[in-house]
């Protein structure tokens, strides 16, 4: 009862901080407020727009390489037809709202839940979307982060529903299929998976079925060169003052380094990415403890290793370890709170390398540089950390805050069907 009397305490704050930083990015990404760099919003008004209607038009933008999405990425992109009162732009960012704040409300709600639930998780995803300013509401990827915070929030009870979920996220952008990784060994682990396989296999015979070109974006990754602001480009970032004669040109919808070496760098990026699968197979393999926070914690550990090995890190990515960090911090027991800090920071961070000082990333000077490092060091920072406490958790049964005398054994979990 003292934990929900806390939670409604804090209500009109978290709510209050919530409205006025959503009121700051809605007079920043309608231009009332100019943010200094490039121009974010036109991706929604030129890019997105231009997918609108070939996807109108009733085929998948089959030429476009930009266009490197999953087939259910078409639902976004057409949403902002629903309020046709509205310019497209208008439209989309009012839906970005609108997904924001189903999260923050969903946050709140498993917050006030009872003992061992918190209104952290509101905290930070109120603090994190506004720290990476515009962007936020200028890319489809907050409405992807606002479905996996569900599929989460309703695996605690539900794991059938968090199949589903999960398998809607992952035909909007893929990377929602790792939050099946921790789920509990047995029952729960059988409904999440068949849920989330029914789920996928009936949406993509829909979508394939609908219109020409679903799957074309499988063909358009090949030729990817290494995105400036990855973890992989700074070392060409360096190369520039050494005399690499590669070059830095917009390819496939960003900015990347393309010439000498870049297959490389590539390579070993593909290789990492399959070494993070390899450990958290390990992981699974060996945990043997599972508590209230574990899918939402090993979630958070998949996304973050997948991120920081990517040959691509765009800026909107830290919104989805911004969604997953306060889902993680909503249960007590999770241990994730060190790095949702570091995410936090390199939220910040982010804002600062893309857009305010794009330019100087561009040049690849020491500022731009400086703030590279920063936010990827940041980034990996935060992998590490979850990493080890997700493993230490999990495997080497070490006691979980929040969760007394839990030590060496397995907890048991919520009932997972009602």
């Amino acid at each position: 009862m003292a934990v929900v009397i806390g939670a409604y305490r804090t209500l009109p704050w978290l709510v209050s901080a919530w409205l006025l930083s959503r009121a700051a990015l809605l007079l920043c990404v309608f231009k009332v407020i100019v943010v200094p760099g490039p121009d974010v919003t036109s991706d929604v008004s030129v890019i997105y727009r231009g997918w609108y209607e070939v996807l109108r038009g009733g085929t998948y933008p089959l030429n476009d390489v930009t266009w490197q999405y999953p087939p259910g990425a078409a639902l976004p992109v057409l949403a902002p037809g629903t309020l046709p009162f509205l310019d497209y732009a208008s439209a989309f960012f009012v839906l970005c709202l609108l997904c924001d704040a189903a999260v923050f409300g969903l946050l709140l709600y498993a917050g006030a839940g009872g003992p061992g639930r918190s209104a952290r998780g509101a905290w930070v995803w109120t603090a994190g979307v506004p720290l990476l300013g515009p962007t936020a509401y200028a890319r489809y990827d907050l409405m992807v982060t606002a479905v996996a915070v569900a599929a989460l929030l309703a695996g605690a009870r539900r794991p059938r529903a968090l199949g589903a979920l999960a398998a809607v996220g992952a035909l909007l952008k893929l990377w929602p299929a790792l939050l099946l990784v921790g789920v509990r060994r047995g029952r729960p682990a059988r409904a999440a998976w068949s849920a989330a396989a029914v789920t996928a296999a009936a949406l993509t015979v829909l979508l394939v079925a609908a219109a020409p070109g679903a799957l074309a974006f499988l063909a358009f990754q090949r030729d990817r060169g290494i995105e400036i602001e990855s973890l992989g480009a700074l070392v060409f970032h360096v190369a520039r003052h050494v005399g690499w004669d590669g070059q830095m040109m917009l390819n496939y919808g960003s900015v990347e380094f393309l010439g000498p070496y870049v297959p490389l760098v590539s390579a070993v990026s593909l290789g990492l990415s399959a070494l993070a699968l390899g450990w958290l197979l390990l992981w699974r393999v060996r945990t043997r403890r599972f508590t209230a926070s574990t899918v939402c914690d090993a979630a958070f550990a998949a996304v973050l290793l997948f991120t920081v090995t990517s040959r691509v890190i765009s800026p909107q990515y830290v919104l989805w370890l911004v969604g997953l960090a306060a889902v993680c911090l909503t249960f007590r027991p999770s241990r994730m709170g060190p790095p949702a800090m570091l995410v936090l920071a390199a939220t910040a961070v982010t804002l600062l390398e893309f857009p305010v000082f794009f330019g100087n990333v561009v040049a690849s000077d020491a500022l731009g540089l400086g703030l590279l490092i920063a936010r990827n060091g940041l980034l990996a920072g935060a992998t590490a950390v979850a990493c080890g406490r997700v493993w230490g958790a999990g495997v080497r049964g070490e006691a979980v805050r929040g969760e007394p005398g839990s030590a060496g054994r397995v907890s048991p979990l919520p009932r997972p069907f009602p």
